[in-house]
């Protein structure tokens, strides 16, 4: 148990506690001491008392503020002291400044495609080293005015740099300025790390001091232009001429000079390839200051900030690089998953989902398409995407017929106008919302708030169920399905499958009038080949830093639920009808199924086919970069689909899509919210040829009256499937292309067919579609003999009720 101990330790309180030995210690036992021995310690004591009383006396006698002002002193020399212990410490530990002259990168970028085969290299390998006595004046001089200044008055560090910047930023409340030298910037590309701590700058800036102390101002100029990291791959401002400009240094222009030295700081952003318009106003700032130099003169920076900015890219020499529109496309993405500072440092990998087989493929499609289809049917270049819907990962990417033409990729940066095809994302939402496939419209003649959507060739087919509707790709009903969906949940469904661009809500949503991209409306389908659920398209599946660190991993990417699975089943089901029996029977893969969504947009300025299995999704675009139109059809597009993909899935497993589900009392799993219209009209059908003949185009701005996705020529011919006057509930036939849908064409065939994709299945026949100059019929399709025809239920023939969009569900037939 604890005690408490005595007061006086030196006496006990019971003296009796003591030991025996210790109570009968005698004094004569005791050692002795003489007073000769005691007194140094006597005089030691009264010397340090003496001291002491001095020293408060001395202390007391002293102001306050002398008092404050000596602590501080002594305070400041420890302080001092440990500071340049400090700094001892860590200038022992920088690297020796001479290392900069015999520096190479690390590391550079190296892109790897699935199997490991290298497909860009770049960092090092791309770089021209050039001395400063061959590089421009000017160019000097606008790295100067663009960075540091004051770089052949400072040594190393600038105060006044900093103090001003600080200044800047605090009266703007962002980062405007920097502090750094182009001394403090080298040593931080050559020795040091990237992260912001504050033991990394005073290293830096220690470092700084000792390269200025140890390398001519000229010798750090250079290396510092040779090496700094301008973005799109360039290292060094020779790089950065020819990655920009396609130019030498010497063919540079004041204001292309100045452009690239105002890009180190932030060489994403100020990218002329990627944001002109921030770039040029940074190229600006950069003449400016150029002018208050003294550099250049006022008037020379006044004409060079009227001018625009002109760029030519162009591959950094001695690049390493294969399927360039695919690699060009992952060092954007880069950026989204990695730092500016990590990509300038080098030394990454990054691991992607290209086959490099398909790939290879996938460009001699494209070429041939253009190549075989181009010059008859009015287009000049074409792209193709495929995706594993499982995974989200691209395995292809083409976005042109010819990378060293155009730079332009097609397939990520075209906006252009999906037609039809939204019609696979519109019916999606209207199965989700509860409607069945047997749900039944009337197709004739409307005008909804003075927009009036048109059908090829101004033909209306009377009643038919949405299924059919969807097969023969029929714009009216399209626009009546929206009507009774509704906007908002078209516009969310939509979005929640990939459609990132802007969606408006007006009618000709529903014909496709708005722009996507090749990769986002084939994400779209893959949604619905993903059983409904989403997960973004991608390329890279992982970068790793020169240790083979992970900085990032694709596989913490979580798919999202966008569309229910019943409804995926019952869409997929439907457009599968599309390639069996329909607009898409170019692609048909014999016994492997297949469902995809043909379009054309206004004019055939954009043909397109989205189609897919379950194991994956490919989409292809044709047309002409000047949105000039095309006098061809989509069929062209399902085409080279089946090209690509007849191949891919040779030694592909045949899987099936998902069972159809029980239709009959289903419910929604979301709410459509019907569209209320101001005005509604149905003007009369055309009766005479001139009216039917009519050449005017649909899927314009909202308002028009025009048409898109079945474009009707004055020479008789049609761009997609509208050759079907009269109305067979049928559905599809086994063979011999006859389902009741067509109409005798009012123009004699060629001999031979136009398509022969060498697949078989019901449906029409593969020479179904026609370039418009000149028809691809083997022979005319003879009309359906009356007796084959079903007849409408009764209350089909009755007058339609109002509104005309009203649904009405016949009787349902028999699964198939």
């Amino acid at each position: 148990m604890y005690q408490k101990p005595p007061t006086n330790p030196a006496e006990p309180e019971d003296k009796n506690s003591l030991p025996e030995e210790t109570r009968t210690l005698k004094e004569e036992d005791t050692p002795s001491v003489s007073e000769e021995q005691i007194a140094p310690v006597t005089k030691m004591k009264q010397r340090v008392g003496a001291a002491t009383r001095s020293v408060r006396e001395a202390w007391s006698s002293q102001s306050r503020k002398t008092q404050i002002a000596i602590v501080a002193l002594v305070g400041g020399s420890a302080v001092l002291a440990g500071g340049w212990l400090t700094w001892r410490s860590i200038d022992r530990s920088l690297p020796d400044p001479q290392d900069i002259l015999t520096y190479a990168r690390p590391g550079t970028i190296t892109v790897k495609a699935e199997d490991g085969t290298i497909l860009q290299q770049v960092g090092p390998a791309t770089y021209e080293k050039l001395e400063l006595e061959d590089t421009p004046k000017q160019l000097i001089e606008a790295f100067l005015a663009a960075e540091d200044r004051r770089f052949y008055q400072h040594r190393g560090i600038d105060i006044k740099s900093i103090l001003r910047a600080f200044t800047a930023n605090l009266w703007a409340r962002d980062v405007v300025e920097g502090g750094s030298t182009i001394t403090q910037q080298l040593a931080r590309m050559v020795f040091l790390t990237q992260d912001q701590t504050v033991g990394r700058k005073v290293k830096e800036a220690l470092l700084a001091q000792k390269i200025d102390s140890h390398l001519s101002k000229d010798d750090i100029l250079e290396h510092y232009l040779n090496l700094v990291y301008l973005g799109s791959g360039a290292y060094g401002v020779s790089d950065a001429a020819w990655v920009y400009f396609g130019k030498e240094l010497d063919e540079l222009t004041l204001a292309e000079m100045a452009t690239i030295a105002g890009m180190p700081a932030a060489p994403s952003n100020y990218s002329p390839i990627e944001n002109p318009q921030v770039a040029k106003q940074r190229r600006d700032v950069i003449l400016q200051r150029m002018a208050d130099a003294g550099f250049i003169t006022e008037s020379a920076a006044a004409a060079a900030i009227r001018s625009p900015i002109k760029i030519d890219p162009s591959l950094p020499k001695r690049l390493v690089v294969k399927h360039p529109y695919f690699t060009t496309y992952i060092q954007q993405e880069l950026k989204k998953h990695v730092s500016d500072e990590q990509i300038e440092k080098g030394g990454l990998t990054v691991e992607t989902s290209l086959n490099p087989d398909w790939q290879e493929l996938g460009e001699a499609v494209v070429r041939d398409a253009v190549e075989n289809y181009g010059y008859g049917e009015g287009f000049e270049e074409a792209s193709l995407v495929a995706v594993d819907p499982r995974t989200g990962e691209i395995k292809t990417m083409v976005g042109g017929s010819d990378f060293e033409k155009s730079q332009f990729n097609r397939a990520t940066q075209a906006m252009r106008q999906p037609g039809s095809t939204f019609k696979g994302l519109l019916y999606t939402t209207a199965i989700a919302a509860g409607f069945s496939p047997y749900d039944g419209y009337e197709d004739k003649p409307l005008k909804v708030d003075g927009y009036e959507p048109l059908n090829a060739g101004r033909k209306y087919s009377g009643w038919m169920n949405l299924q059919d509707a969807l097969t023969r790709s029929v714009n009216v009903i399209a626009v009546k399905v929206l009507m009774d969906v509704g906007f908002d949940p078209t516009i969310k469904m939509a979005k929640a499958m990939g459609i990132k661009s802007e969606l408006k809500p007006v009618y000709s949503m529903a014909l496709g009038a708005f722009e996507v991209t090749l990769l986002e409306l084939t994400n779209a389908y893959a949604t619905l080949a993903a059983n409904g659920e989403y997960l973004e398209s991608h390329g890279i599946r992982r970068i790793l830093d020169r240790d083979g660190k992970v900085l990032y991993d694709a596989k913490n990417l979580k798919p999202k639920r966008a569309v229910d699975k019943d409804s995926v089943a019952i869409i997929t089901w439907m457009l599968e009808k599309v390639v069996t029996s329909g607009t898409g029977t170019p692609a048909n893969l014999g016994d492997r199924p297949v469902a995809g969504k043909t379009g054309t947009s206004d004019e055939s300025r954009d043909l397109w086919f989205v189609g897919y299995i379950p194991q994956l999704v490919t989409g292809v675009w044709l047309g002409n970069d000047d949105n000039a139109p095309t006098y061809g059809n989509s069929g062209t597009a399902a085409q080279t689909w089946y090209d690509f993909m007849s191949e891919v899935t040779e030694k592909m497993p045949v899987r099936e899509f998902p069972e159809l589900p029980e239709l009959e009392g289903r419910e929604g799993t979301i709410k459509a919210e019907p569209v209320e219209p101001g005005s509604i009209s149905y003007p009369a059908a055309p009766t005479s040829e001139t009216d039917s003949n009519s050449t005017e185009s649909q899927g314009g701005s909202q308002g028009q009256s025009n048409y898109n996705d079945e474009t009707y020529y004055n020479d008789g011919s049609y761009s997609e499937d509208q050759y079907y006057d009269s109305y067979d509930s049928g559905g599809s036939s086994s063979g011999g292309g006859s389902s009741g849908y067509y109409e005798e064409p009012s123009y004699t065939p060629p001999e031979e067919p136009y398509y022969d994709n060498g697949g078989s299945g019901g449906g029409y026949s593969d020479s179904y579609y026609e370039e418009p100059s000149y028809g691809d019929y083997e022979s005319a399709p003879p009309a359906a003999p009356a007796e084959d025809l079903k007849a409408l239920p009764p209350e089909l023939e009755a007058p339609a009720p109002e509104p005309a969009y009203e649904n009405i569900k016949p009787e349902l037939p028999p699964k198939e």
